[in-house]
């Protein structure tokens, strides 16, 4: 299967209006890429990222466990800590609050949060953020503005300081245009398979 190269549209034809819509209609578009597709591009998008870390050289990555088909960067993963990188995951301790982030050690016995996100089954907080975040997109824009879930948990993440630099990662095939609300941060870069 090729990737959609048009902005998700309602079954009559128009473009999505609110974001809630939107979300629905990514998720779809995800959900229908052909699984070998995205097993290429996810390997596409590590070579890349870990690139964008040879360039960064940070010594913390705040990474992220794939939900709802989000590009699975495991094998990334593993070379960045084979290359000494610290790998964090985030970690919903409030419900409105930003994220907070565990070390994470491959391998390890992971268990479902509240929120059916997987942590370390033995929760280790780091003391300070990571300098920098992997940060999935359900959708993106030009401008750089990232399309989430709607919890706004990285919006609460990167409101404090000082602010990490921001990854996002996502299929090229989900751009699409939107208007960025009050509190949208627009991520540094956004890294695809192409």
């Amino acid at each position: 299967m090729t990737s959609p190269t048009r902005i998700p549209r309602n079954p009559d034809g128009q473009p999505a209006s609110g974001k809630a819509e939107l979300r629905k209609l990514m998720l779809a578009a995800r959900r229908a890429l052909a699984p070998e597709t995205r097993a290429r591009w996810d390997r596409e998008i590590g070579a890349k990222v870990v690139q964008w870390w040879r360039a960064s050289g940070v010594g913390a990555l705040g990474v992220y466990w794939p939900l709802r088909d989000e590009p699975h960067l495991h094998a990334c993963y593993a070379e960045l800590a084979q290359l000494g990188v610290k790998l964090l995951l985030p970690v919903v301790l409030e419900k409105d609050a930003p994220l907070a982030f565990a070390e994470w050690t491959i391998g390890e016995p992971m268990v479902k949060d509240a929120m059916g996100v997987a942590v370390p089954a033995t929760l280790r907080l780091a003391e300070h953020y990571p300098p920098a975040l992997l940060i999935p997109c359900l959708g993106y824009n030009p401008q750089g503005y990232r399309l989430g879930y709607g919890g706004g948990f990285y919006d609460r993440t990167l409101a404090r300081q000082p602010r990490p630099v921001t990854v996002g990662v996502a299929y090229r095939c989900l751009t699409v245009e939107f208007g960025a609300g009050e509190h949208d941060v627009a991520l540094d870069r956004i890294i695809t398979e192409d």
